[in-house]
């Protein structure tokens, strides 16, 4: 990878996603902090679904930290882990509400010390909460690293570290979005779009493939 030919991939994925913004439902930073804890294995879409009641049964971090877990267990129980994900949520509002006065920081070493936020949650929160460039790596975008030779093998840091290095610092949270959908919707880990796909030169995946045929 070099830069030309990552601001060539990033020049074309803005044609082929018009539009690129979060699908996840939000209104505040509590939500989307709330949402992306809950997106851990499972769709968007679901957990839109799910949020809609739980935020007007908890419409905020100090609602949250006195509920029940059980309550809670309940109405997040169809995305899965929900036993986890309830404790995490619960524990984050009481935190964010006793030591920080219910604002959530804009601070990664303090995000990711805080109950069920990683270094992909934290950065989402800066990026979509704080507009603070971030990077966030999640498995599409993961993918996408390996498949269009940001790197060539190493884990979601690594990938993140190259992005960072060949996308310039302001198009950060644009680009986390183009690669994010273009994985969610074209590029797939099964079943990938590649026939008609725009980026055919750029991808290691489809000369693999093409390579294997040929045999």
């Amino acid at each position: 990878m070099n830069k030309k030919t990552s601001d060539e991939i990033i020049a074309i994925l803005k044609n082929i996603i018009v539009n690129p913004k979060p699908e996840l439902d939000f209104n505040n930073i509590y939500e989307l902090s709330i949402a992306v804890i809950l997106s851990a294995q499972t769709t968007d879409k679901k957990v839109n679904i799910i949020t809609k009641n739980l935020f007007k049964k908890y419409p905020d971090f100090k609602d949250l930290k006195d509920a029940k877990i059980d309550d809670v267990i309940k109405i997040i129980k169809p995305l899965g882990l929900a036993n986890n994900k309830a404790k995490n949520i619960i524990n984050l509002s009481k935190i964010i509400t006793e030591e920080y006065n219910g604002i959530m920081p804009g601070n990664f070493d303090i995000l990711v010390t805080l109950p069920g936020i990683g270094r992909k949650t934290a950065s989402v929160i800066l990026a979509l909460g704080f507009n603070i460039p971030a990077m966030p790596v999640d498995t599409h975008l993961y993918r996408m690293a390996l498949r269009l030779g940001y790197i060539d093998s190493g884990d979601v840091i690594k990938a993140e570290e190259a992005y960072k290095k060949y996308i310039d610092k302001d198009e950060w949270i644009l680009a986390h979005h183009l690669f994010l959908l273009f994985g969610r919707y074209y590029c797939k880990a099964a079943n990938p779009k590649c026939s008609n796909c725009e980026l055919k030169k750029y991808c290691r995946y489809i000369k693999k493939i093409k390579h294997i045929n040929t045999k």
